[in-house]
């Protein structure tokens, strides 16, 4: 028997999607703060300290929850979403930037999902949402994006958020695949993740890829993104500083000095 509530949802869109979540009665959605979109009249919401899961046992349970929240970077509360009325109602969940929604059904993945600290969009009530660190002491120096993860437990459904297109790979026992560690979305609790190093002085100093790769063993399955969010700002960063390059124009720099940007 489940023990988290079981909903009925709809994603909707291409390239800027939403998850829209179908309540009965009594049934309540959970979500990261700054997610909703909109709710059909008999919703309530309300802002809740944590995950609202039943792991979370008296104040001091929910204190050392929402605190572990902290490290990953997420607010101490979270907003649930419930449903007071009749019949069905409605509630919808956005994206954040451009990329696609990945529905998790934790009941057929043993009750557990790990994936990046900010991946995590939205979930049935009962979902709890926790940290998860890399035992290993090598992931832990240089495993950057990929040191502090978030893990998703229960036996419902929850949804997470990726940038760009998202690839789901499953690996055999022993099979090993190399990752830049900010496209790891989300992979199954038997995958084995660890850093390698890239190796060779010209790709350490010229590669542009950074020194490590994130190398995910199996067996298991695995969620990659192809724009992480981290790079998609590094690359508007570079365009919002300094002179314009003036992409396809035939001036090129000499547009910036005839624009006074010259000088």
């Amino acid at each position: 028997m489940k023990t988290n509530h079981e909903i009925d949802f709809y994603i909707h869109g291409e390239e800027m999607q939403y998850v829209e979540i179908e309540l009965d009665p009594q049934e309540t959605a959970i979500a990261e703060a700054g997610a909703f979109m909109y709710m059909d009249d008999g919703i309530q919401m309300e802002t809740i300290f944590g995950d609202g899961s039943v792991q979370q046992k008296g104040f001091m349970g929910k204190l050392l929850n929402a605190g572990k929240r902290l490290l990953t970077g997420e607010s101490l509360f979270m907003t649930a979403f419930t449903h007071h009325g009749n019949n069905k109602a409605k509630v919808a969940f956005a994206s954040p930037y451009p990329g696609k929604i990945i529905p998790l059904d934790l009941a057929q993945y043993q009750g557990k999902i790990i994936c990046q600290k900010d991946a995590f969009l939205c979930a049935a009530k009962g979902v709890a949402i926790g940290i998860e660190f890399q035992k290993k002491l090598g992931t832990g120096l240089f495993g950057g994006e990929g040191f502090i993860m978030q893990k998703l437990e229960g036996d419902g459904m929850a949804f997470c958020h990726a940038g760009g297109h998202v690839m789901k790979r499953t690996l055999n026992p022993g099979e090993v695949l190399r990752v830049d560690t900010g496209c790891i979305v989300a992979y199954t609790q038997d995958v084995d993740y660890d850093i390698q190093f890239i190796g060779g002085v010209k790709n350490t100093l010229f590669g542009g890829e950074g020194m490590f790769f994130a190398t995910l063993r199996g067996p298991g399955e695995v969620w990659l993104q192809t724009l992480p969010i981290s790079r998609l700002a590094s690359r508007i960063l570079s365009y919002g500083v300094g002179p314009r390059k003036e992409e396809g124009s035939i001036l090129g720099g000499l547009g910036n000095l005839l624009d006074g940007d010259g000088a």
